[in-house]
């Protein structure tokens, strides 16, 4: 890791402190963002670099890459942690505007993995991470819209997987970008776990990690 910059969009939430602490003493740069500047100033104690974005926000996050290049920074991973939890009710209780504040999680991705290809394609161990839901494998009525939005998140992710491993074939050479999908019923309680999970993605071989999907709820 010692080196290597990675980016944790959505970072002010317990996991993204405890991802954060990871890098940093795994000898990584940390580029942290969110909405709250007052919420990342924890952050930058940690000695990350801190950007205030709203990544649902297309033009911010293409602003945030060009601020990142013009710096000669180049981001080796991307973690999206932009997430939350809305729902119950069962089918009839899966409100319109439920879904719109959920999907922000999906759109944050869109654009940070659009804005960032590049980068983690010309890296020499690229990686992209989401944190996902075991909801997806067996959803719930009252959670529909949730596990929703996070199966599009999945596909989302194994379609950039795909063009990572198509990009290597094109320019005939071995995979060095992956793509991977963790899967967790709650992060809470997870928080170490995803942490130590998210460092070892860069001791594993890209071709077998990419368009992987790991439950951390089960691990250990």
């Amino acid at each position: 890791m010692a080196g290597r910059t990675v980016l944790i969009a959505g970072a002010t939430s317990a996991s993204g402190h405890a991802v954060a602490r990871a890098l940093t003493a795994a000898g990584a740069h940390v580029v942290a963002t969110g909405r709250d500047s007052g919420k990342l100033a924890a952050l930058a104690t940690l000695g990350a670099r801190t950007e205030t974005v709203d990544l649902t926000d297309e033009r911010q996050v293409d602003a945030l890459a060009e601020r990142l290049h013009a710096d000669r920074v180049r981001v080796d991973g991307l973690l999206n942690l932009v997430g939350g939890w809305r729902g119950g009710g069962g089918l009839a209780g899966q409100t319109d505007a439920d879904y719109r504040a959920l999907e922000g999680s999906l759109t944050a991705l869109r654009f940070v993995s659009r804005a960032f290809d590049a980068d983690l394609r010309a890296s020499s161990a690229g990686r992209l991470a989401i944190v996902s839901s075991t909801a997806v494998a067996r959803p719930l009525a009252g959670g529909a819209n949730y596990a929703a939005v996070k199966a599009a998140s999945e596909a989302w992710t194994r379609a950039v997987a795909q063009g990572f491993a198509k990009a290597a074939r094109d320019a005939g050479q071995a995979p060095a970008a992956a793509a991977v999908i963790l899967r967790v019923k709650a992060l809470a309680g997870l928080e170490d776990r995803l942490a130590s999970a998210v460092l070892a993605l860069w001791d594993a071989d890209a071709t077998a990690l990419n368009d992987s999907t790991h439950d951390l709820t089960e691990a250990g």
